[in-house]
Formats: structure tokens, sequence, C-alpha cells
């Protein structure tokens, strides 16, 4: 429990750091660098995938040479450096590369993280340890927004004043990282390591991952949410607020939701979870009023709590010790590689037949995931996953 506490509070201040960033990085390159969102889509799109095609390699030479913590430092550390690139900013090309090296650390950090969670518990509560941690991941994420906000309506609307100071918590995070006690695995495991191929995989867990690949190609990235809002009418500071109460929301049901996958089964959760983003992504298309967009954001919280950190438990369930960083990484990777052609995608619709298309593009792929969750896993019903 120690171990996954703090790799939560690594992981909250983490956040503070990054969420004070974040939802304003889509109001900074519209607004102050005129960049446009297919722009927008091109950034997100391949600073996100780039990433993520890291997290699988970072997984396997975790499990190749048996530590989590050095990589984890390392990834975190990039993240920091990414930072202070957004601070000398002054084209979209300068956000580009500072939204890489956020990305690339997270890259390397993830699979190496989430091992070391694993680690900590037993299978029968991997929901409930990946709960926990993002909860007080996204707690962090509450309070870096509030920050955000804060500062962005106190301080003359100064971006740079936001970037700037997002550098503390950012530190912060990297030196509890250090506190963080990593237990070897048994050396007879390792070489079982290197043997890994797409035919050993349980069965459940490749349709899992072919199906993750699918939802991902509609799922893309959150500041179009935010640049929806911002099209209907939004000023930033008001954007701020909304993608803070989806934190917030986010933060509340997270453990719940592990906690949930935990005793009924993972599948539940996550097809209800999937039919729920259809459901507000339609929602985002058809909102023609201010509150529509404020329910909008507090059910994309619900969504995001009954996926993300029952994903990763189903995956840690499935995937042997001596491989779980591997198979987290390839988890990830799977799910970043498809948020290049959603983002550009998304770019794409949006500035050929306007903001709306997009989201019934989303909301289709959503449903069409959970249901074949449903079909793919119909004899997983009753276990665990």
């Amino acid at each position: 429990m120690r171990t996954i506490i703090l790799l939560g509070l690594v992981s909250f201040f983490t956040d503070v750091s990054s969420e004070m960033v974040y939802p304003l990085i889509p109001l900074y390159l519209t607004s102050k660098l005129s960049a446009s969102p297919a722009i927008l889509g091109i950034i997100e799109g391949i600073a996100e995938s780039l990433a993520s095609l890291l997290k699988v390699f970072s997984g396997y030479w975790s499990d190749k040479i048996d530590r989590r913590k050095p990589l984890a430092i390392s990834g975190y550390s990039f993240s920091g450096l990414g930072k202070v690139v957004l601070v000398f900013s002054s084209s979209w090309l300068w956000v580009f590369g500072g939204r890489v090296l956020d990305r690339f650390g997270k890259g390397i950090r993830t699979a190496p993280r989430d091992a070391l969670i694993a680690q900590a518990s037993c299978r029968e509560k991997f929901g409930s340890a990946f709960g926990l941690h993002r909860t007080l991941d996204t707690l962090g994420a509450v309070v870096g927004v509030l920050i955000a906000y804060y500062l962005f309506s106190s301080y003359l609307k100064s971006y740079e004043t936001v970037f700037i100071l997002s550098l503390i918590p950012a530190f912060i995070g990297i030196g509890l990282l250090f506190l963080v006690r990593e237990v070897k695995s048994e050396k007879n495991t390792i070489r079982k390591r290197l043997n890994l191929s797409w035919s050993d995989l349980d069965p459940s867990l490749k349709k899992f991952l072919i199906i993750i690949f699918l939802f991902a190609l509609g799922n893309s990235s959150n500041q179009f949410l935010l640049l929806r809002a911002q099209d209907y009418g939004f000023d930033p500071a008001k954007v701020i607020l909304l993608y803070l109460l989806y934190n917030v929301v986010y933060a509340l049901f997270s453990y719940p939701a592990g906690r949930l996958s935990d005793l009924i089964g993972r599948k539940i959760v996550l097809v209800t979870g999937y039919l729920f983003y259809g459901l507000i992504y339609f929602g985002f298309a058809l909102a023609t009023k201010p509150t529509h967009f404020w329910l909008l954001f507090g059910f994309y919280g619900i969504y995001a709590a009954f996926s993300e950190g029952v994903e990763k438990a189903f995956v840690a369930d499935l995937a042997p010790e001596s491989q779980r960083a591997t198979l987290m990484g390839l988890y990830a990777t799977i799910t970043g590689i498809g948020l290049l052609p959603a983002s550009i995608l998304v770019g794409y619709l949006w500035k050929a037949f306007g903001s709306r298309v997009p989201f019934f593009f989303g909301a289709a792929l959503g449903i069409l995931a959970a249901l074949s969750l449903i079909i793919a896993l119909k004899n997983n019903g009753g276990e665990q996953v």
C-alpha cells in the first residue's frame, strides 16, 4: 500500500503540473498563436502516438533488466523538460516540441510505473489498486485546473505565468519518486521475458487489445472537447472550469469503479463505460445550451473512471508477472497509436464539416467497441475479467 500511495502522490503532483497547462494549450494555440484545429489535431496525434510507441519498448526493457524505478524517474524528468520548452514557445512548432517531450516522458514511465503498482498489490485487488492510483492522479488534475483557473483569471490572462509555475509541482513529483522502494523478481524469470510473441498471449487479452485499438480510433484528444466548448461560446476561464468539473467527477468515481470491477468483473464495467462514452459524444454533437456542456463534462468524468483504471487492471489480470511491464506497455502503445489517425481525422472532419461531425464519428466507434467487447468476451462474463 505504501508503494501505491507514493506512486499516487507522484502522479498527483505531476498531474497538478500537467493540468495547469493542458486545458490552456488549445486556447493558447488557436487564440494567441493563430493555429487551426487541424494543427491541434496534428500536434496531439503525433505527440501522443510517437510517445506511445515507446511504452511497449520501455516495458520490455524494464522486464529485461528487472528494474522499474530508473525508467520511471527518467520519464517523469522528460515530462518536466517539456514544460520548460512551453515557457519559451513563440510558435506552434515550440508547442509541438514541448508536447512531444512531455509525451515522450509519459511513454518511458507508464509501463514501469504500472508494473510497480501491480507488484505492490495482489490480483484480487488490482482494480482497487489502479483505481486508487487514478483517484490520486486525478485529484492532482483537479488541483492543477483550479490553480490554472486562478492564475489565468488573476494575472491578465498570462499563459506564460501558468507555464512557469507548473514547473514547481513537476519537480516535487520527481523527488517523491526516489522514495519508492522497488522489489526485484526472481532471477530465473528474466529469461522468460525475452520470448514474448503475439501467439503466446492469452486469447482474451488479444481480443481485448484489438477492441482497444478500435475504440482508440474514435477517441481523439480531450482537447477537442475543450475546443468544442470554446466553439460554442465559452470563454477560456469557463472552459477551464468545465475541465475542472470533468476531473472532479473522474476523481470521485475512479476508486469505486475499480473496486466494482473487483466485485463484478472488468467486462461489465468496461462495456458500461464504452456505451456511456458513445452516448456522451452524441451529446457533444447535439449540445445547444450551456447547461448541456456542464452535464456532458460531468458525465465524461464518469466514463473515464469506468475505463482507464479498469483497462489496466484487466491487462494486469492476464499478464504473467515476468512480462507484465511489457504487456502493459503494449496496451498503452496500442491505445496511443490510435490517437494519431483519430486526432488527425477529427481535425480534418472539424475543418471540413464543422464541429459536430467528429463527435458523431467518435460516438459510433464507442458503441461499436462496447458491442465488440460483449461478443468477443462472451464467455468471460462470470469471471474476474
